[in-house]
């Protein structure tokens, strides 16, 4: 009976926590945000008037060990040639680093600052574990994510030898 009582109280704490917002470990390691940034898309529109490139269908972008993908990305230049200030990805958006994969209608990645923020239906996969939230905030250069707005957890236990 107390060992029930004791599992279904830590399942209850993290739950609690969660509802504020959260801070999760995304990717598993560090990634480097100044590392070059590769796309590949079926279209790419360039305006010089505003410095910007649109690629659509099936955008895949990559940048060291993490992915991106998107049906359309805006590519914002900064004022330096050749120089991306941000990504801003739309339409249903997959980014993956590691084993942790994320899902959310959009993702606006701030090269500079080494963030993405991921926002509208939010769900992040860690293995057999799942948290969904409206917002999170990925700060690349130390491999956390920060969770917020309403968010929810499934946290699926380890099965000893002994548990049926």
């Amino acid at each position: 009976m107390i060992r029930i009582l004791y599992v279904f109280l830590a399942l209850l704490m993290p739950c609690a926590v969660l509802a504020q917002g959260a801070q999760v470990a995304f990717g598993g390691m560090q990634q480097d945000s100044s590392a070059p940034v590769e796309v590949s898309a079926d279209q790419l529109s360039v305006s010089q008037a505003d410095g910007t490139a649109l690629y659509t269908g099936n955008v895949v972008i990559g940048q060291g060990e993490m992915r991106l993908a998107a049906p359309r990305v805006l590519v914002v230049y900064g004022e330096a040639a050749g120089r991306i200030e941000r990504l801003e990805a739309t339409g249903g958006v997959t980014l993956v680093s590691g084993q942790d994969a994320a899902e959310a209608e959009r993702a606006d990645y701030n090269i500079d600052a080494g963030t993405v923020v991921m926002s509208g239906n939010v769900l992040l996969t860690q293995g057999d574990n799942a948290l969904t939230s409206e917002q999170m905030t990925v700060n690349l250069d130390d491999g956390t994510a920060q969770m917020s707005g309403r968010v929810r957890t499934v946290l699926q236990q380890q099965q000893t030898p002994g548990d049926r």
